[in-house]
């Protein structure tokens, strides 16, 4: 055997031993082998947004439904360029401020003819895009009781993930730090915290800005992260999309890993005992 093609077996090892160390995302009744997930909005056009997210891995994109032209004969309707032979296609609420607003418009994707999937997003405050919890609790139970299966965005707070959990949330899904804002994880604690107490899946959204962001969110032990500005406002957004990609899978393989201890000290790579004098 060539050295070049004992380089490509061992490579090919290492890609199986580090598959064999994770199973695949697992939401409600569905399986993931991506454990990213894109937006579809901000986009200079079509073509960009469907190079960028096939660049990403994903399988699962969402999809605004206030916000898009629903009728994919229309040129302009980005369902038109989305096969959802391709792609999962997860409706979502973005730019509902109330209960009602948002469990109106996840009716109307389902009537569309998407699916019985939705993004639930309600917003509290206009300036900062914060979630209004209570708001998302209340449509969140109402979409459960109708068949709906729910992928809930909310702040980073405890009690409410666990709530939403108990509404019957198929995956709560924490912000990082604030929509669009690319500032990254800001409290990794409470993220930690989250995903430790919840049997739901855990997916991270909004707030990652570039693909060390995404490595450092995943080593948190969270089941995903969701993302769309940072790759479409990135000056080659199918590149950023490919280091996102390149992004979760380290962060996820390296909390399978497990990092080696913090220390404040100094301690040597080598052993120091018997030494040569």
């Amino acid at each position: 055997m060539t050295t070049k093609a004992k380089k490509r077996t061992s490579a090919g090892q290492d890609r199986r031993a580090a598959d064999a160390l994770d199973g695949p995302l697992r939401i409600g009744d569905r399986t993931f082998a991506s454990r990213l997930i894109v937006g579809t909005g901000k986009y200079r056009d079509n073509k960009t947004m469907v190079r960028a997210i096939r660049a990403s891995g994903t399988e699962m994109v969402t999809v605004a439904v206030r916000r898009v032209e629903l009728d994919r004969s229309k040129e302009e309707s980005i369902l038109r360029h989305l096969d959802s032979g391709e792609f999962f296609l997860l409706p979502n609420t973005a730019g509902c401020y109330t209960a009602e607003e948002a469990v109106r418009y996840a009716r109307l994707g389902r009537a569309a003819g998407l699916n019985d999937w939705v993004k639930l997003e309600v917003i509290g405050d206009q300036a900062t895009l914060l979630p209004d919890v209570q708001a998302t609790l209340e449509a969140a139970r109402t979409l459960v009781a109708e068949g709906f299966k729910v992928m809930a965005y909310t702040n980073d707070d405890l009690v409410t993930a666990l709530r939403l959990e108990d509404a019957g949330c198929v995956a709560v899904m924490p912000l990082a730090s604030p929509i669009g804002s690319g500032l990254g994880l800001i409290n990794p604690y409470y993220i930690r915290e989250i995903k430790a107490r919840l049997t739901s899946p855990v997916i991270v959204d909004a707030g990652v800005g570039t693909a060390s962001d995404a490595c450092a969110t995943m080593e948190q032990g969270v089941d995903g992260v969701l993302m769309n500005t940072a790759i479409a406002a990135a000056d080659d957004p199918v590149a950023m999309a490919h280091a996102m990609r390149l992004g979760v899978q380290a962060g996820r393989l390296a909390y399978l890993a497990g990092r080696m201890p913090a220390r404040e000290v100094a301690v040597p790579s080598s052993p120091t005992r018997g030494m040569l004098g």
